[in-house]
């Protein structure tokens, strides 16, 4: 599983995997598939590896794969992501 490689390999510190239903367009076909949103915390400049390593380890030709900016938080548990995450 793709989140287990990512923390394993300690680019998340922890993933949340949530069951959804996708619904998209894909070469000209309309699709409709479960899949699992996985929610991950990192750090910025683990992006680039992060997709790397995901893009590897899927099954799909374009996984979906984006990050959002944290603005602030709990400052233990920002902590706490910085600590199981590599520099």
């Amino acid at each position: 599983m793709i989140a287990n490689t990512l923390v394993v390999e300690r680019l998340v510190a922890c993933f949340n995997i949530i069951p959804c239903e996708s619904v998209y367009h894909w070469q000209g076909r309309m699709e409709d598939h479960g899949e699992f949103l996985l929610i991950g915390k990192t750090r910025k400049h683990l992006m680039e590896e992060i997709i790397k390593t995901a893009k590897s380890n899927h099954s799909y030709q374009t996984p979906c794969i984006i990050f959002l900016h944290i603005v602030d938080g709990n400052p233990e548990y920002l902590k706490w992501i910085k600590e199981e995450t590599k520099d």
